[in-house]
């Protein structure tokens, strides 16, 4: 039993708990733009957020200066593989046929610091791929404070239908290890998202559409009553799913059956697109992705035409932006370099967003559309994940290369 001595000075480390005041040139709320504003911290919670001349200081209170920068919350990364590298070093394939999850976890650990100094304090890890439950691991690892990285969310191995996913190209009888988990009929998709769920999955990820042979064209994949039970079930434990998907069909499957996000979109139409508005769903686009994946194949952006692939998602996110849809920050980082989000953000500029509501996409509504309440915001109450960044990226997206300030949780990681 502690003594009343140890209980008083317990107290007063309390009451005494320093707070520091990060004083930029410019903030960026989550939602605005201010001039003249500071945000001071105390713990691991923004105790203040608003106009310099309005705060009032304790004694003990420690000044961070950003001269130059723009204050902004913590990115949220919308769709991210941690246990991914670049295709262009290893093929897909290869990653889920011959390196072990053993090692893809080691890898995970770099990649997780990587991503954390790029800004990105919060990811959702779109699944393990091949990797069983080593997305629940490394989220666990970075919870317990054993290595640096962004608060995730995790799918687990995401769910696929049965002969729809890879890797492909072997015959009938070799097995081979698979990028996802296989199902087919009510009772087997029940039971999986359950398994999933059970076995530390924070959402449901379904493959709404996929290529059923090597080379061929993305076509549906679950029934409607496949897609409407595994939402089901999600949502009744207070989880929720969401879907891959890239065809009209796939993703109007998936929008009837309640997912929340739908990645990719890339077949998107207006009629789909309106859709989604109308039932709330949101895209996750992942232009980066399909950008990097074009490279590999040998495009030479910059001083080759753009293929017909990038034309194609330029129309559609034209389509999603006319339609109204909320667009969510989320690049399928993994497929290219981690710390490399930026590539994202600079892609949805490109391709017609605003400076302001990508940087918005990126932080609020991201925190909103995957249910982080706390986070999102430079806010009274909401817990410190907190960037720099050098510039006014509102006027230049680029900007969000140069991140020079990183705080999560309360704890500063990067301060140059």
């Amino acid at each position: 039993m502690k003594t009343p001595f140890c209980l008083f000075l317990c107290l007063l480390s309390i009451s005494i708990q320093s707070q520091t005041l990060l004083q930029p040139d410019r903030v960026f709320d989550g939602e605005k733009m201010h001039g003249n504003w500071v945000v001071l911290v105390e713990g691991n919670s923004i105790v203040y957020a608003g106009k310099a001349s309005d705060v009032t200081l304790p004694n003990n209170t420690k000044t961070i200066a950003l001269k130059g920068m723009t204050l902004m919350p913590g990115l949220i990364e919308g769709h991210s593989h941690l246990l991914l590298h670049p295709y262009n070093e290893t093929s897909w394939n290869d990653q889920v046929l011959k390196e072990s999850p053993i090692e893809r976890a080691i890898r995970g650990t770099v990649y997780a610091k990587s991503t954390l100094m790029a800004g990105v304090t919060s990811t959702r890890d779109l699944g393990s791929e091949g990797a069983g439950y080593t997305d629940v691991y490394l989220k666990r690892t970075i919870d317990e404070g054993i290595i640096p990285g962004p608060r995730m969310l995790v799918a687990g191995p995401a769910i696929v239908a049965t002969g729809a996913y890879g890797p492909k190209g072997f015959h009938d009888g070799v097995k081979v290890p698979l990028g996802a988990e296989p199902a087919s009929g009510v009772d087997e998709v029940i039971k999986t998202v359950r398994r999933q769920m059970g076995n530390g999955a924070d959402f449901i990820k379904i493959y709404a559409d996929y290529r059923w042979t090597p080379g061929a064209d993305s076509e549906p994949t679950f029934l409607q009553e496949e897609i409407d039970a595994m939402v089901a079930t999600a949502t009744s434990a207070g989880k929720y799913a969401v879907a891959h998907a890239s065809t009209p069909e796939g993703m109007r499957r998936a929008i009837k059956g309640g997912v929340e996000t739908i990645e990719h979109g890339a077949g998107g139409t207006l009629e789909i697109f309106k859709l989604m508005k109308e039932k709330g769903v949101a895209l996750c686009p992942t232009l980066a992705a399909g950008d990097a994946i074009t490279q590999y194949q040998g495009w030479k952006k910059g001083s080759e035409p753009e293929p017909q692939r990038i034309k194609n998602k330029r129309k559609s996110f034209k389509l999603a932006l006319e339609s109204g849809v909320d667009i969510v920050f989320g690049g399928d980082v993994g497929v290219f370099t981690h710390g490399k989000n930026y590539r994202e953000l600079e892609l949805m500029v490109d391709y017609g967003m605003k400076p302001l509501a990508v940087l918005k996409s990126a932080t609020s509504l991201n925190a909103k559309v995957f249910h982080l309440n706390n986070l999102g915001k430079l806010q009274k109450g909401f817990l410190a994940d907190i960037i720099a960044v050098e510039g006014n990226p509102a006027k230049d997206i680029s900007a969000m290369r140069n991140v020079k300030f990183v705080m999560k949780d309360g704890e500063v990681y990067k301060n140059e």
